[in-house]
């Protein structure tokens, strides 16, 4: 977890650093003074779209907040460190391939979905959440909306369903429900890179 006070004393200095009041940073941030005073004091745990409009007010890059003194700005994950799942439904095996970044809710996974597996239904979660989608092998149903899981990954999806083929590429604000199926008759593997507004479990992400 991300240190908040560490955090406020960084946005704090920067805006004595540039000459600016609570309210001009605010203002320039397109946040609430409350909002940013709460950062400060390191009371509150802004979202990545809320500590972003503050770097901009600030006019530096998001990483000079969220790195603590001293932080290598290299991390490197090696394979024997990888998150893989091997006991998901139907055979799905997922591989989290990002480093673990704090206050970052980013994630970068590869995963693959034997013939006429369906991953199931994934849940909206907030505004401001993306996630982008790249097939590297067979046919996936990508599944957006109320149906997004439902029914079995041999049929057509129905309303809301896309198919992608080896080499095509999707991308979906992620604040709907959502599914992913293989209809086909050979494995698809696939890379997920999701951005989500709040965090998430080891199993959380399609």
């Amino acid at each position: 977890m991300i240190d908040l006070p560490a955090l406020g004393r960084r946005v704090q200095a920067a805006r004595h650093e540039r000459g600016q009041t609570l309210q001009e940073l605010a203002a320039a941030a397109t946040v609430s003074v409350s909002m940013l005073s709460a950062v400060e004091r390191g009371q509150k745990a802004p979202t990545v779209v809320v500590l972003a409009r503050i770097a901009d007010g600030l006019r530096l890059p998001l990483t000079r907040l969220i790195e603590e003194p001293g932080e290598p700005r290299l991390v490197v994950r090696r394979a024997a460190e990888q998150d893989i799942s091997v006991h998901e439904p139907g055979g799905w095996r997922r591989v989290i391939l990002s480093p673990v970044i704090p206050g970052v809710n980013f994630e970068w996974i590869r995963s693959t979905l034997p013939p006429g597996c369906d991953a199931g239904r994934f849940p909206a979660y907030a505004p401001g959440s993306h996630e982008f989608v790249a097939v590297d092998s067979g046919t996936l149903r990508l599944t957006l909306g109320e149906g997004a899981g439902e029914g079995d990954a041999s049929g057509d999806g129905g309303a809301g369903a896309t198919t992608l083929h080896a080499g095509d590429s999707a991308y979906f604000a992620a604040d709907v429900g959502h599914g992913y199926a293989n209809p086909g008759r050979t494995p698809c593997t696939y890379h997920v890179a999701a951005l989500i507004m709040r965090p998430r479990t080891p199993s959380g992400t399609a």
